[in-house]
């Protein structure tokens, strides 16, 4: 192959050939101000090796006085916060369960076939799920009060927009086959939601719904700390008065009792879904 023709080829398909000047340069553009801008965030948060140093040697401090944890005296009140974290989350989750289940069929586009509709309830899902999980118990803690109630509200509102758009994929991507059998048989288009398409999406629906009990779980313990209730609240007092050894045993509390939930509910869920056997032979 002469040089003519590499330089032929090369003006054919410069990219075969390696990065152009100008390729190279945009990279270098980019790179450079990637490292810019970096070095903005870190000097407008004010982060310097001495200021880490400094955070990690406190965070040594406290675990040192983590150990050995204890429940102290009002152990009680631990275990009560606890079961009250674990009641909100349950109580959130199946009222944002039951109420999703409208709502995805709402949104999916097997069902609502008028797209302003479909648009809008789907928009209304986005701005729901907006605003996180933590401002909406704030916002309820405003409007209803410190307790539960506040918390049960917040897990409700943030996993509804959820859960009623992972319902509306799960209803669009079932079968049309059974549906449309319904129909032939005589039934009506609600019949055919009912008998067609929310038998097949009925054990997805609550496997969906389990998952999210079981991170509700985690999150109730961060909403108490804002006044929504739970074992946060019990964290909380208790950072406030440095009683370290006390923390350190609700945290395991919590690592425990979510272990559990996780452990049941994973079971629940592959009985719902069903395992796939793999093939002998």
């Amino acid at each position: 192959m002469t040089d003519a023709d590499i330089a032929l080829w090369q003006q054919r398909l410069p990219r075969a050939f390696g990065a152009t000047p100008a390729t190279r340069a945009l990279r270098w553009a980019g790179g450079a101000a990637f490292v810019v801008w970096l070095a903005t965030l870190l000097w407008w948060f004010d982060i310097t090796p001495a200021r880490l140093w400094n955070g990690l040697s406190g965070l040594f401090v406290i675990l040192k006085l983590m150990v050995p944890p204890s429940p102290g005296e009002l152990w009680m009140d631990i275990l009560r916060g606890m079961a009250e974290s674990v009641a909100m989350a349950f109580l959130g989750t199946v009222m944002a369960a039951v109420v999703a289940v409208p709502l995805g069929f709402l949104g999916a586009r097997n069902v609502v076939t008028v797209t302003l509709l479909r648009f809008s309830v789907r928009r209304f899902f986005d701005g729901i799920r907006g605003v996180d999980q933590l401002i909406w118990a704030l916002a309820y803690v405003r409007a209803v009060g410190l307790g539960p109630l506040a918390g049960v509200l917040a897990i409700f509102t943030s996993d509804l927009a959820v859960l009623a758009k992972l319902y509306a994929e799960a209803i669009e991507n079932a079968e049309k086959k059974q549906s449309e059998g319904v129909v032939a048989a005589g039934g009506n288009t609600l019949q055919a939601l009912r008998f067609g398409v929310l038998p097949q999406v009925l054990p997805i629906m609550l496997a969906q719904a389990l998952y999210f009990f079981e991170s509700n779980t985690r999150s109730a313990a961060i909403l108490g700390v804002v006044g929504a209730g739970g074992i946060g609240l019990q964290i909380a007092e208790r950072i406030k008065v440095r009683h370290w050894d006390e923390v350190a045993f609700i945290i395991i509390l919590m690592v425990v009792t979510v272990g559990v939930i996780d452990f049941i509910s994973a079971r629940v869920r592959r009985r719902l879904i069903g395992v796939r056997e793999t093939p002998m032979g």
